[in-house]
């Protein structure tokens, strides 16, 4: 594959699962099977979330948001992996890597930010109960989702373009299934300690701030919660936190293993099962644990439902 004059390639190869082709057709049948049931799961907790005037509460607000993040997430990965997979195609082009690049890592930094937010409402309401709707009003939560996608933002934008700096001579295959920073540096050639360097730098920040922030926070609410006399209260609290503390261990578990360590020392195939696991089982599971472990969740979407149900009827007659 002939290369530009500054050592970028027309187009990159993604290897996936050359070496293993037995793997492919399962993976793409997983994937065809939980791709659309990632997207209906998401919009279900959006539609349920703004049409339930029982659900207008911050806690809602920002798990709109995750589910907005979590149908970008996937989407800007598992199309070009089912045509990766289920074709002889294995390529994408330079500009579509690029794309790629920017929205997968914008939509992952901004969702380790969101969880930490989650993680702190929850918090508040259960370890400051009287000063909730004061500390968490409309304009603070709009405040801090929108500074969540600004450094979503910044942080995409700083890693994915020093990234793209790097001289890759001449070669345009990557042993994975999308673009993604780790593999594209372990790929480059020449000098790339700086760029190793401030990806961990960058992913302290995006990754490990806010899940230590996240662990504090839950170190509270649990004392929070012994010390609660209520049984009823205690059950409702452990239910809706552990939801989220749920989503938060099967997200940050792969990202950490994947972003917390040296590009260099990845094995092979590593990035391909962690990308598989936090770019499409995580946003998959998000609104069914959610809606499973939810009571408020369950009877939106079971009105919801009952609704269509009544109004397709209606057309019927």
């Amino acid at each position: 594959m002939p290369a530009t004059n500054d050592s970028r390639p027309a187009e990159f190869i993604l290897l996936g699962f050359a070496d293993r082709p037995w793997l492919q057709l399962p993976v793409f049948i997983i994937l065809l099977v939980t791709y659309p049931m990632a997207m209906m799961g998401n919009i279900a907790i959006i539609l349920v979330s703004r049409l339930d005037p029982r659900l207008h509460s911050p806690m809602y607000f920002f798990l709109t948001n995750l589910s907005f993040l979590d149908m970008c997430y996937t989407t800007s990965i598992v199309p070009q992996m089912l045509l990766n997979l289920g074709t002889s195609t294995k390529t994408i082009s330079y500009a579509g890597c690029v794309v790629q690049l920017y929205v997968f890592h914008l939509m992952g930094g901004s969702e380790c930010l969101l969880l930490a937010l989650m993680s702190f409402d929850r918090y508040v309401a259960i370890c400051r109960p009287l000063h909730y709707t004061l500390i968490m009003n409309q304009r603070t939560c709009i405040l801090l989702v929108s500074v969540m996608w600004l450094c979503g933002m910044t942080f995409a934008v700083f890693e994915v373009t020093l990234t793209l700096q790097l001289p890759l001579c001449g070669v345009n295959e990557l042993d994975h299934l999308l673009c993604e920073i780790p593999v594209l540096i372990k790929t480059a050639c020449g000098e790339k300690e700086a760029n190793e360097l401030a990806l961990s730098v960058v992913c302290i920040f995006i990754l490990a701030i806010p899940l230590c922030l996240i662990l504090a926070s839950y170190a509270s609410i649990g004392r929070a919660i012994f010390n609660m006399k209520s049984s009823a209260g205690r059950k409702k609290a452990f239910g809706t936190c552990s939801s989220h503390l749920i989503v938060v261990l099967l997200f940050y578990g792969p990202a950490i293993s994947m972003y917390l360590q040296p590009p260099s020392s990845i094995t092979r195939d590593q990035p391909k099962f962690m990308a598989l696991f936090y770019g499409v089982v995580t946003p998959t599971l998000n609104p069914f644990i959610y809606t499973l472990r939810n009571k408020d969740v369950k009877r939106a979407l079971s009105n919801l439902l009952k609704s269509l149900f009544v109004s397709n009827r209606h057309q019927v007659k």
